[in-house]
């Protein structure tokens, strides 16, 4: 706390959680960012991809539901990524309807991909107990709510 220039106190920048939020997922964000260059992907692209691992061949809309993704940015998230080999966008029945289904590159990588990303979670939440590791996750999804 700080005192103002009234002498009543004020909450720093510092503890703002705004502020804690944004600087603990810039760091997440880097470390995802550098494991991510070797495979060509950003990290929005890694998570598009392992959402694809999970459940191959979703439709465009229901991958932004998953992902919380508007559109807009999903759109192109998915143009780079079929550039790149990592996927197919075929058109359903319904043109409107975008089917995704990952490429043989893809389906080469997954294992290598899927053990990284893990690893990776690991690697930031090794900071953390188990008991904490879990308390922080519950948290933030509930912020998420």
């Amino acid at each position: 706390m700080l005192n103002n220039i009234d002498g009543a106190s004020m909450i720093s920048y510092q503890d703002v959680i705004l502020f804690i939020l944004s600087k603990a997922n810039q760091k997440v964000y880097a470390t995802f960012k550098s494991k991510m260059q070797p495979y060509g992907l950003t990290p929005i692209q890694g998570l598009v991809l392992h959402a694809l691992y999970e459940e191959e061949g979703l439709s465009a809309g229901e991958l932004g539901k998953r992902l919380n993704l508007d559109s807009a940015t999903l759109s192109g998230v998915l143009d780079r990524m079929a550039e790149n080999g990592w996927l197919v966008k075929n058109v359903k029945e319904d043109r409107r309807v975008l089917n995704i289904q990952l490429t043989d590159k893809a389906h080469q990588c997954r294992d290598n991909f899927i053990n990284k990303t893990e690893d990776l979670n690991q690697e930031i939440l090794s900071l953390f107990s188990m008991e904490e590791r879990l308390l922080l996750i519950r948290m933030l999804k509930d912020l998420r709510k």
